[in-house]
């Protein structure tokens, strides 16, 4: 057996290992990457070689806007913006059956598109619908449920960080501002099926309609409303128009919710400095991942990693369809063990020349991954958003899993829908020529 061989056994055989051993994403792939340098020290400058390709891998103005996205999150989460999309959301379908559900899946949305975090998401919103829906009846697993699978449209809707990544990862063929606008009409018919089986839950269980909103309600909570709405016009609309980068973008994205926080009174200047520390702390740990990740990345490269997979996947599976759908499994499979970030960096080089080959566009298959992604933060062991979820609304993961798995069905679905109906990722990105 040669040298490469061995070399890329103990790259997965540890990285797996320390996995089951409950060893942290980002060690994980940190530790495997310099074994398996190690056994390929006579090939390379010496084992500073990780070192290196962790620093390039983030020296990257892209990445810029991650922080302060991360930050805009924290401070819509914080300065009252949650409270006012659920009172507009509530106010436009409360009143059909499982209204609070629907009210549920259409603030996640909301907030997961202005705040662009998932993670946000699930917690700004579970924490304020759970006690709201428990109110009325609704058992706190399904309102986890619902409230972990909707928060979810919140990376495909833009703004959405793991989509930078994804540009990053994707070597510059697929461009900020084209996944932006392609992640909307996904996003949307991912939220809109949730919807449709809360709508049979609703009429099957007979839950209860809320009192129907009148028009001058409904205009008064879109008036107070209106302004954390804006926000998503003013950071896609101008990257989109090219007014401004994603990066620059993120920074007008703090300022703007900042300065709206602090006029609608839900914060004071006090807050931030704790809320900046909180923020420092999440940019840290995923920067640590995409370091590790990056430098894994390029250790597969090295290997010739993505040239073995694309020969065997193109040379056994000659139907694309068949290739698509065995990628699609492939990336199910990784998302339940591993971290949405690592997991764009290290398997966008691998799968991407493979599906580019076959015809399908970079945008689409970001969109693909991310959604494929996206199923697996909700699944158990790593599933993160699982675990925000069921702690949020105070029940334990395994109460959860049964009335999870109709919505992670229908999530599916909708991937199957997306993967081979380019269509539906491609119509507004072709529309505004990007």
């Amino acid at each position: 057996m040669s040298i490469e061989a061995i070399s890329i056994i103990v790259l997965f055989l540890s990285f797996f290992v320390l996995l089951l051993l409950k060893v942290p994403v980002a060690y994980s792939i940190g530790i495997a990457t310099t074994l398996s340098l190690l056994l390929n020290i006579d090939k390379l400058p010496g084992i500073t070689t990780i070192a290196q390709r962790m620093t390039t891998g983030i020296d990257s103005f892209a990445l810029l806007a991650i922080p302060f996205f991360i930050l805009a999150g924290d401070i819509m989460k914080r300065g009252g913006i949650a409270t006012r999309l659920i009172n507009f959301a509530k106010s436009l379908v409360s009143s059909l059956p499982g209204g609070l559900a629907y009210v549920n899946v259409l603030a996640s949305m909301l907030f997961g598109a202005i705040s662009g975090s998932a993670l946000a998401a699930a917690s700004a919103i579970g924490s304020i619908m759970t006690d709201r829906m428990e109110e009325e009846g609704y058992p706190r697993t399904m309102s986890a449920s619902v409230n972990i699978t909707a928060s979810t449209t919140g990376l495909l809707i833009p703004p959405s960080n793991i989509l930078i990544v994804y540009a990053l990862a994707s070597g510059g063929t697929a461009s900020v501002a084209a996944l932006f606008i392609a992640g909307y009409l996904p996003g949307i018919l991912l939220g809109f099926a949730i919807m449709g089986y809360v709508a049979f839950i609703a009429i099957t269980k007979n839950y209860a309609r809320g009192k129907r909103a009148t028009f001058s309600e409904i205009w008064n909570y879109f008036r107070k409303a209106f302004f954390s709405l804006l926000l998503l016009v003013i950071v896609v609309g101008g990257i989109v128009a090219g007014v401004f980068t994603a990066t620059e973008a993120s920074v007008i994205a703090v300022l703007y919710a900042a300065v709206l926080s602090l006029v609608y009174g839900d914060m004071k200047i006090k807050d931030f400095p704790s809320l900046l520390l909180s923020s420092a702390k999440t940019t840290a740990v995923v920067m640590f991942l995409i370091c590790t990740s990056m430098a894994m990345s390029w250790l597969f490269s090295f290997e010739g990693i993505p040239e073995m997979i694309s020969t065997f996947l193109l040379e056994s599976l000659n139907n694309k369809f068949a290739i698509f759908l065995a990628i699609n499994l492939i990336l199910l499979i990784i998302g339940t063990f591993m971290d949405m970030t690592p997991a764009v960096l290290i398997f966008t080089p691998i799968f991407l020349p493979v599906v580019t080959a076959l015809g399908m566009d970079p945008v689409h298959f970001g969109i693909v991954i991310v959604l494929n992604l996206c199923i697996g933060i909700c699944t158990p062991p790593v599933g993160t958003l699982l675990f925000v979820g069921s702690g949020v609304a105070k029940v334990s993961v395994t109460q959860v899993i049964k009335p999870l798995l109709p919505f992670l069905l229908i999530m599916v679905s909708v991937l199957m829908l997306i993967s081979f109906i380019p269509e539906i990722s491609m119509f507004l990105p072709t529309l505004f020529d990007l």
